[in-house]
């Protein structure tokens, strides 16, 4: 083996020879199938399998405190030029790109998995949704859009779905939050009318809320914020394995944007809301009472961990109007997301057909 200057120079040499994979029988590029979860000639028909080390099944947690490189990245501002292994034609790519398929001879060469100044993934989670899936998933969701204009639907073209692995931070905690609230407990009293009247009285309440937060997840790129990926979640994060490049040849896969310490800021946001409810039910339940308000409550984590993982996601978008309308389905259950936009003579029609039927059903009552 030759020798390398540093851990992501031997990455990247491992990255590539897993990935840019030849066919034993024809000597075309193999590249992943989700159908079948193994390698495939698309030429020949031929599978390899995928193996995974028995020592590695479980995506190892990273003490976030540990982590030394936190920046976010962004989009557009560094470039790289990328030699395909396999032909020699030279491809230029945004620098947060990490896998990609040579536009010349569709060699499935990878970018490395970091640089010095990123992190590397620790686990991906796999493709099981076919693009033929997701044509058919999106093609049934957009017909259920019935207020989107008909020249819309006619533009959007399913067949432009793209996979892609897109990265996301997952984070473990320890959560402990002193909290106060007022309980509320209603009494209802009937006049001599039969009226009723509902009268709340308060009481103030304090305590200590504990809860283990696990796998709290950040999408990690801004270039896929209004993509409709959020609306397509969640993914099925118990299915990630350990970082595999064999499961990126013919995909696209990119390197977060949003880094370490912006992505626990965005995770405490959440996990703020989530404790904001589950206080209110441990309120309602610990006291007995009817309603809950006032809550507010200071937050400690402890032993937070993190992971950086890839998911997977068939992506498309179509223009309409001069505007772009991106919509993203989930790559491991099917789930489509996005928005589409709105007929003004459809909601009218619909508003004045509502209005007719409720009309309708007045004049037969009346």
């Amino acid at each position: 083996m030759p020798e390398f200057d540093n851990f992501q120079d031997l990455q990247k040499e491992v990255t590539e020879k897993e990935t840019d994979k030849k066919c034993p029988n024809c000597g075309a590029t193999v590249v992943y199938n989700p159908a079948l979860r193994k390698m495939y000639c698309e030429y020949c028909g031929y599978e390899g399998e995928i193996t995974i080390d028995d020592a590695q099944k479980d995506v190892v947690e990273l003490d976030f405190e540990a982590a030394v490189n936190r920046q976010s990245c962004e989009w557009g501002v560094e470039k790289k030029s990328v030699e395909c292994k396999n032909c020699g034609a030279v491809s230029i790519y945004d620098a947060l790109e990490t896998a990609a398929v040579c536009p010349f001879c569709g060699s499935t060469h990878v970018m490395p998995a970091a640089t010095e100044n990123t992190i590397s993934p620790g686990g991906v989670c796999p493709f099981t949704v076919t693009k033929e899936t997701a044509v058919e998933n999106f093609t049934k969701w957009l017909k259920r859009q019935l207020f989107a204009p008909r020249k819309a639907k006619k533009t959007a073209s399913p067949e432009a779905f793209k996979g892609a692995y897109l990265p996301y931070w997952t984070f473990d905690t320890n959560t402990s939050s002193e909290f106060t609230a007022r309980a509320g407990y209603d009494s209802t009293e009937r006049d001599r009318d039969g009226k009723t009247t509902t009268t709340t009285t308060w009481r103030r309440v304090y305590g200590d809320y504990y809860e283990f937060i696990d796998d709290e997840t950040v999408m990690a790129s801004k270039r896929h914020e209004e993509s409709g990926v959020k609306k397509c979640e969640p993914f099925q994060l118990s299915k990630v394995i350990p970082y595999n490049p064999k499961v990126l040849a013919g995909f696209v896969a990119e390197r977060y944007s949003i880094g370490l310490q912006d992505g626990w800021e965005i995770a405490q946001k959440q996990i703020h809301d989530k404790l904001d409810r589950n206080i209110r039910d441990y309120v309602k339940h610990h006291w007995s009472c009817d309603r809950v308000d006032r809550v507010k409550f200071n937050t400690k984590y402890a032993d937070i961990t993190y992971k950086y993982i890839l998911v997977p996601v068939w992506i498309s978008s179509f223009q309409y109007k001069d505007k772009t309308y991106q919509f993203a389905v989930n790559g491991q259950t099917g789930k489509v997301g996005g928005k589409t936009p709105i007929s003004a003579f459809r909601v009218i029609i619909a508003i004045l057909l509502a209005a007719g039927i409720i009309w309708g059903l007045i004049a037969l009552n009346g």
